[in-house]
């Protein structure tokens, strides 16, 4: 099987030192990407840790199609105890951090402790003497700087570009619970708050550049076929990316609208692709990609510039809040990248406060908040918790699970996809199994349970080969499975097999946090959910409490055994 290559490097910010552990086991296991990252975290972090402590562990790692120069792979993984969920996280971001970070040789960066001063973390390729060549950087001046304004930073002194940065904002800096980190200043690792947990680890940015990568082979042949079908696609995608089937959800499915309360809205032209193509400038795309689908945008009258949005933040600071004109909806998004914040999560949270102050369409107020969420002032204080733990105060329903407050695709709607949410062991998001693709394209009934636990558990498994990789999920029209098994010299069921093993460590991580079937709800009844949660269970082998049995998974995390 192909999979990453090189060390795994361990920087303990607290104590200012690194060392590098051999990890090629785990790698040739799990492939790289989200697969080793969660075998790594399970391990190595105390199952009682706290999200905000020095115990946590945060976790970059890479994948062995980070050394191709084919489309759809300029992305990387970041995995960790998750501030908002509580429970283990996984997150990847595009742009052209990938390339960088393979370059230093290592395949995954461990970063653990905490700092007593503010800093930059630079990592580079190995000296002569073979140790790890890691830089720590006291950066006080850089308190409170917002993402564009390090990158600036680290461009002066260093000779470092955006693409070379892993940055917390402010949002981080504060702990806000959604905070993201940020690379190439507008790609995100977004969802489950781990810009906070390295926020609390007061560490500023890490920086990732050499020019020593671990080579991978890879076949030729099928890189080239994917590259040239990439660059030479008609598709919807290229001019208005995710936001381009914004309508046909809205008219047929089901749009989240003021703060979940609807399901359509009535505003959805001046949100949705044809307004955003309007705004798009000019074309943009990750390392090595020629799909080129990013959204740089611009309003020239109102001064913003920004790339997006893409449809979840559509829904999120549009529709769910009440706001149907893209260029507000443009300068939230633009907000939230310099803040450090999900814009998933920090929009959700926004529409909860405007529910609470019969506010829906305050653009201004939507700004407003953000800026007082990100620094923890005022009502800021209170949302930067998040829905779970604010909505009580609000006066609103709690619309998230396990703390993850919930994507754009409705699953009153499309109910594969509310199932997904429920099991998914991060919460509420649409990429754990994007089974609502399944639904959307007609290949299953949006409509009940049945059959649908056995195709979920599939759809999990496969996003788990996709982030492992790492595959863009935008792929699926271009690398087909048998492309993707040649490509990681591997029969495809053994790559799930791989998925399935992921799935039951996180699942195993966080029932020993005391997550169990309590805790895989929806806000919303779904005809046969106990069923289909009963079915899901039963075929992933697990109790019918939600629990994975005593005996499945060796080892734990801080070294502890299972019981």
């Amino acid at each position: 099987m192909n999979h990453a290559k090189g060390d795994l490097l361990t920087v303990d910010v607290g104590a200012r030192e690194a060392e590098t552990t051999d990890v090629d086991e785990a790698l040739s296991a799990f492939v790289g990407g989200r697969g080793v990252a969660t075998k790594l975290a399970h391990d190595r972090i105390p199952f009682d840790a706290d999200p905000f402590g020095p115990e946590n562990r945060v976790y970059f790692s890479s994948g062995p199609l980070q050394h191709s120069q084919m489309s759809f792979t300029g992305r990387m993984n970041m995995t960790g105890l998750s501030p908002l969920t509580d429970g283990l996280c996984s997150t990847n971001a595009g742009g052209y951090l990938s390339r960088n970070f393979v370059d230093t040789g290592h395949s995954v960066v461990e970063v653990t402790g905490a700092s007593d001063d503010l800093l930059a973390v630079h990592v580079r390729d190995g000296g002569g003497d073979g140790a790890p060549a890691v830089e720590f950087e006291e950066v006080p001046e850089l308190a409170g700087a917002e993402v564009p304004a390090v990158t600036e930073a680290m461009r002066d002194r260093h000779g470092l570009e955006s693409e070379h940065l892993a940055t917390v904002g402010p949002a981080g800096e504060n702990r806000v619970r959604f905070a993201c980190v940020m690379t190439s200043d507008t790609r995100a690792f977004g969802r489950g708050g781990l810009g906070a947990v390295l926020g609390a680890k007061n560490v500023k940015c890490l920086t990732f550049a050499g020019d020593s990568p671990a080579r991978v082979e890879l076949p030729e042949g099928i890189q080239s076929e994917v590259h040239r079908e990439a660059a030479t696609a008609d598709d919807v995608m290229k001019r208005q990316g995710t936001t381009n089937g914004t309508e046909f959800i809205n008219d047929e499915f089901g749009l989240p609208t003021r703060y979940f309360s609807e399901m359509s809205f009535e505003g959805v032209e001046g949100i949705g692709g044809d307004a955003v193509e309007e705004k798009k400038y000019k074309k943009a795309a990750c390392s090595m990609c020629a799909f080129a689908c990013k959204l740089p945008t611009r309003d020239e009258e109102r001064g913003v510039e920004t790339e997006g949005p893409e449809f979840e933040t559509v829904m999120a600071f549009g529709s769910n809040a009440g706001v149907d004109d893209v260029v507000d909806v443009m300068i939230s998004n633009d907000r939230c990248d310099a803040l450090g914040m999900d814009t998933i999560s920090a929009g959700d949270t926004v529409a909860a406060y405007l529910a609470s102050e019969d506010a829906f369409g305050d653009a201004e107020l939507v700004h407003e908040t953000l800026e007082k969420i990100a620094r923890r002032e005022g009502v800021g204080d209170t949302l930067a918790e998040g829905v779970a733990r604010c909505h009580d105060e609000l006066g609103v329903e709690n619309w998230s699970v396990k703390g993850l407050e919930f994507a754009a695709h409705d699953g009153r709607a499309i109910h594969g996809q509310g199932l997904s949410y429920a099991v998914a062991n991060r919460g509420a998001d649409h990429m754990y199994s994007s089974f609502l693709s399944l639904e959307y394209n007609g290949e299953v009934d949006p409509k009940g349970l049945d059959g649908k636990p056995e195709l979920l558990i599939e759809r999990e498994n496969r996003q788990v080969v996709r982030d492992s990789g790492i595959f863009c999920a935008f792929a699926s029209g271009y690398v087909d499975d048998e492309a993707r098994a040649e490509l990681l010299d591997a029969d495809f069921e053994d790559l799930l097999a791989v998925g399935d093993r992921v799935i039951e460590l996180e699942r195993h991580f966080n029932n020993r946090r005391g997550f169990d079937r309590e805790d895989d709800r929806l806000p919303y009844d779904l005809p046969g959910f106990e069923a289909a949660l009963d079915e899901y269970y039963d075929l992933r082998g697990w109790n019918p409490d939600g629990t994975v049995p005593a005996g499945h998974v060796a080892g734990g995390g801080g070294g502890v055994a299972d019981d």
